[in-house]
This record gives C-alpha cells, sequence and structure tokens, in this order.
C-alpha cells in the first residue's frame, strides 16, 4: 500500500484510491504516525496534536475510536496499528510512505560519488513533494509543528542539487528550479547566493544584483540584519567582475574533454591511465579523487585516449540515457576490472587478479574484429556488439598487451600517500609520476 504524505494526504493499493474513513482528524491521526513508522506515538501527544491544545474531555476516547476505525478499514492491506506504550504506532512492513523515502533518496543522494548520480537521486527525492505536507488534513499551525525536520531536509536537498547543478554547468536548470522556492523562502541566503551565481553565469548579471539588493532590503526589515559574509562577499565579486565566477571550478590535475573532467595523461599506456582514473590508491579515498563518475566519463575517457572512436563514445552516451540500467551496470564492471588491473600491474604474484582480469579480457578477445585505421594499416578493436561494454572491452585488449609485454615489469607506482598512480620507469630513474608536485609536498613534509 503506498501512503502520500508530501501533498494532500492519499492512500492506494495497487495504484486505486482506498477511502480510510471520513473525518478529517483521522486521516490527520493516521498521517501522523506514518511519519513515525515504527515508532510509537504517545496518546496525549496525539491529542495535542489533533485538538491543538484544546482538547475536549472525549479526547482519548475519541482518539481511540479513531484507531479502532483505522485497524478495521488498514486491516485488509496487511498495514497494522499497534497500541505500544501508551500509544500507537503503524507497524514497518511492505507499505511505501512518500517521507520515508523522500529521507531515503536524500541520504543516498548525500553519497553519491557521480555529480549525475546526485542530481538523479536529488530530482527523484524533490519530486515526491505534491504540495505541502498533509494539504488537505492539517491547517497551518499544525503543518508547521509537524514539517520542521522535513521540511528542513527540503530546502537542504534544495541548496545541494543546485550546488551539485552549478558544478556541471547547470545554471539554467539552477535558475528555474529555485525562481519558485525563493518565491516561498526569500531570505534563504544560500538559496539566494546560487541563484546569485547561476543568473551571473547565465549572462543576467543585472538580475543577479537586483535580487541581492531585494534580498538584503527583507532581511533587514524583517529580520534586522544584513546578509552573511559568505552573500556579501558574492555581492562584491560580481561588482568587481571577478572572472572565476563565470565556470565552475574544476578538479586538480583535470583536463576538460567535451563536458567531461579527466585526468592528465600521466603514465604513457592506456592501461595505466585507466589505473589512473582513481587517484589516492595507496592511501585514503580524497575527495575528488574518483574520476569515472558516470557512464559519459568512461565513454569519453576511452574516445579520449582512442581505444575507440569518437563517435561511437557519441553513440555510446546516447544509449546509455534510454538505458541507465544497463550502463551503471557496465561502469560497475569497469571499475572493478580497474582495481583488479591495478593489483594485478603492482604486484605480478596476485593470482586471484590476474584470473580477474584475464576472464574480462578472453571475452574481450572472442568479440573482437580485425577492421582497417584511416591510416590504411590493419588492427583488432572490440566488436560494436558488446553494447554499452564496448569500453571495457576495449581497455581489456590494452590490458592483455602490456601484461603481456616485459615492460609490464618496469611499471611503478608513485610513492607518495596522496597518488599511486602508476607510470613506465624504462629508465628505472624516475622516482614519482609525472605530476611531480605530490613528491614535492612528501620531500617538503618530511
Amino acid at each position: 500500500m503506498d501512503f502520500q504524505l508530501l501533498g494532500p494526504f492519499a492512500a492506494r493499493h495497487q495504484g486505486r484510491p482506498v477511502l480510510l474513513g471520513s473525518r478529517r482528524q483521522e486521516r490527520c491521526l493516521l498521517a501522523v504516525l506514518l511519519l513515525h513508522p515504527g515508532r510509537a506515538v504517545p496518546t496525549d501527544r496525539l491529542i495535542d496534536l489533533l485538538w491543538d491544545a484544546d482538547p475536549p474531555a472525549s479526547a482519548r476516547a475519541t482518539v481511540h475510536t479513531y484507531v479502532g476505525r483505522l485497524r478495521a478499514a488498514l486491516r485488509p492491506y496487511e498495514v497494522s496499528v499497534e497500541t505500544r506504550h501508551e500509544g500507537y504506532a503503524v507497524e514497518q512492513g511492505p507499505h511505501r510512505i512518500d517521507a520515508q523515502e523522500f529521507t531515503a533518496l536524500v541520504g543516498q543522494a548525500a553519497d553519491a560519488r557521480s555529480p549525475v548520480e546526485r542530481t538523479g537521486l536529488y530530482d527523484r527525492a524533490l519530486a515526491l513533494w505534491q504540495g505541502p505536507l498533509l494539504a488537505d488534513v492539517a491547517d497551518d499551525r499544525l503543518r508547521a509543528r509537524l514539517d520542521g525536520r522535513l521540511g528542513e531536509l527540503r530546502l537542504s536537498a534544495v541548496e545541494q542539487r543546485a550546488q551539485t547543478q552549478l558544478g556541471m554547468g547547470l545554471h539554467e536548470r539552477v535558475v528555474a528550479d529555485l525562481t519558485p522556492v525563493l518565491q516561498e523562502h526569500p531570505t534563504r541566503e544560500r538559496l539566494v547566493a546560487a541563484q546569485m551565481t547561476a543568473l551571473h553565469r547565465a549572462g543576467r548579471q543585472a538580475e543577479a544584483l537586483r535580487l541581492y539588493g531585494r534580498t538584503r532590503a527583507l532581511l533587514a526589515t524583517d529580520l534586522g540584519i544584513e546578509p552573511n559574509p559568505e552573500l556579501r562577499t558574492l555581492h562584491e565579486r560580481m561588482l568587481s567582475g571577478d572572472p572565476r565566477l563565470d565556470r565552475a571550478p574544476g578538479p586538480v590535475y583535470a583536463v576538460r574533454v567535451d563536458d567531461q573532467w579527466l585526468p592528465w595523461s600521466t603514465s604513457g599506456h592506456p592501461a595505466l591511465e585507466f589505473c589512473n582514473t582513481y587517484a589516492g590508491w595507496e592511501g585514503d579515498r580524497l575527495p575528488g579523487s574518483e574520476w569515472l563518475l558516470e557512464y559519459a566519463t568512461l565513454a569519453v575517457w576511452a574516445g579520449h585516449v582512442d581505444l575507440i572512436e569518437e563517435r561511437q563514445a557519441a553513440r555510446l552516451r546516447e544509449q546509455a540515457l534510454d538505458r541507465p540500467d544497463e550502463a551503471a551496470a557496465a561502469l560497475d564492471e569497469a571499475r572493478r576490472f580497474r582495481t583488479d588491473l591495478y593489483a594485478c600491474l603492482t604486484d605480478p604474484q596476485d593470482g586471484r587478479a590476474f584470473k580477474a582480469v584475464a576472464a574480462v579480457v578472453e571475452e574481450a578477445a572472442r568479440g573482437s574484429v580485425f577492421t582497417r585505421r584511416e591510416d590504411g594499416l590493419g588492427c583488432w578493436r572490440p566488436s560494436p556488439s558488446a553494447g554499452l561494454r564496448l569500453p571495457l572491452h576495449a581497455v581489456a585488449r590494452t590490458a592483455a598487451e602490456l601484461l603481456a609485454d616485459p615492460r609490464r615489469f618496469t611499471v611503478r607506482g608513485c610513492p607518495s600517500r596522496d597518488c599511486g598512480w602508476l607510470f613506465l620507469d624504462e629508465s628505472g630513474r624516475r622516482r614519482w609520476c609525472s605530476l611531480g608536485t605530490c613528491g614535492a609536498r612528501r620531500a617538503g613534509g618530511s
């Protein structure tokens, strides 16, 4: 059974509406219990909420009657309202509660590594809101008492989504998303800062400055305060024409290819570059160190290092949009292959890692085709029949070539704890990877 609390209260079974009592207070009581799934809400608390601290003498008996009716209405759908500790609780079960799903999705978004994945999770979470909390069964006063944590979490999700979108260059979408939210929360300074930045990057500097002026006036009138230091600094940077405001900051040691950030070339071999799409192998996973953020990154990287043709990379990205689950599975498999390949190259005695790499290599070999390059020479290429796994098969072939080459014994890992990237050291003289700065940091700190 599905319960909707984020908007008008609704209950559905297999998509069909279920009528749960004709009394508004009955539905409100159930909604309060659903906001605390699996936890008891004391009867005194229910009375206080339903009658706004002015209950009739019969309030406790009325609550008991409401619960009885709700139990009878919910029993056919296997939703149980239990008496527990001087109160009542809706037991956890297979039923879906949109408020609970919203909280879970926001938590997943906060943990997501990919900005695309993070934005998608925030989109799904915020789309669950169909209006104010319990729009048709709670008045404004009751809503204010119930909506504290959820309302704040909703605004926080809007802010985090906007920041992620700004980092992806989606300033036009930020403007569209935040315009209605700011009408409801005009003094929410983090929202104002995100909207000002988005307007500025969209070439609408005058609107951004007017927004600051309106916000400053509202803060002074309503609260008697000035904008916070971050908002004031943003305003000053806009007035001074700071060019850094015109674009999202790129990762350190990155190069922009199409719309993706890729790591600098550091090793001189595609298989090693693939391993180097993750920095910090030998130490903690540092923020921003994961380069394979989404399937698009994998496809663009494979085209950039000439493992597949650029037109194939573009086609793969289109297919990934049509088949996101398949693309996510291919990306996960590529990440696992990368981990095994790194282990293979840094420890030639790791038999388990070699077998894992060999299994993918053999599969790629079975699907390879012999084709002619633009320069007229023939070459082996992974078959397009590999579908979204094409980049994986392509990197598996080049990995096999390196593992079969005596040069694999000259592979070294940058010893900096902040790096660990791999490179070929045929001279036997190199100590650090080509980034260089990590070696300088280590030397300076010792």
